[in-house]
């Protein structure tokens, strides 16, 4: 499923969820922009590393957070990018801007530390903002649970296939769903996906699913601690 929009409006323009999109996609480009090895020493560089984080975790700090801003190819990047947009707007207009920035930092942060836990001595590079809007996500179905989202139902599953032939309606469509549903389903499937990898090395190119959901646990925490489910903040900045 892929969020399009959803029907919360804001109250103001979110210029930090724009600026975080705009450094994504100027980071992507500039690691295209480098011959194939350089962007292979890049990633390694600037992504996080469990296997170096375990025998040195002060050096692998900076990666951190650096390692939030790259992508594996335009499919990892778009989809990223189209949650940010769909869901980022609207925290950003809740916490404030330099809240969310701080918020978002830490929540892809923490993911990145969740996902060490369960790769070892792994020296396969962990990029993407996948963990930080995993923490947006959390804290958006938390504060706006029953806010609608319009829903992109791509023609994915066998069922659905079958289904369109034998009764002919849409082989895809869209839809609203309230938050708690579409994020609630969303939740679910990364756990799933996060228990099956126990026990399975992680690989090249893998989902890295405890990232998303130990930032998921970061955006439901931050937002019952702070207690921004139950007010409203004011400061643009």
């Amino acid at each position: 499923m892929i969020p399009l929009r959803d029907a919360n409006p804001v109250h103001g323009r979110p210029y930090l969820t724009w600026a975080l999109v705009a450094v994504n996609v100027a980071v992507f480009l500039y690691t295209l922009s480098l011959p194939q090895r350089a962007q292979l020493d890049f990633v390694f560089d600037q992504g996080f590393v469990p296997g170096l984080f375990v025998r040195s975790p002060l050096s692998e700090v900076p990666s951190l957070f650096a390692s939030l801003f790259l992508h594996g190819g335009w499919g990892h990047l778009i989809s990223n990018m189209i949650f940010l947009l769909v869901f980022g707007d609207n925290l950003e207009d809740r916490l404030g801007r330099l809240p969310f920035l701080v918020f978002y930092l830490l929540g892809g942060a923490f993911a990145t530390l969740a996902h060490s836990l369960f790769a070892g001595a792994s020296l396969v590079p962990l990029i993407g903002a996948s963990g930080a809007i995993s923490a947006v996500l959390g804290a958006y179905i938390a504060i706006f649970p029953r806010q609608q989202v319009l829903t992109f139902i791509p023609p994915l599953f066998v069922p659905w296939l079958l289904m369109s032939f034998l009764m002919r309606v849409p082989r895809f469509f869209m839809l609203w769903l309230p938050a708690w549903a579409f994020i609630g389903y969303w939740a679910l499937l990364q756990l799933f996906e996060a228990g099956a990898s126990l026990g399975v090395s992680v690989q090249d190119g893998s989902v890295a699913w405890w990232a998303h959901v130990g930032g998921f646990a970061f955006g439901l925490a931050w937002t019952y601690l702070s207690g921004s489910e139950r007010r409203r903040g004011t400061s643009p900045f």
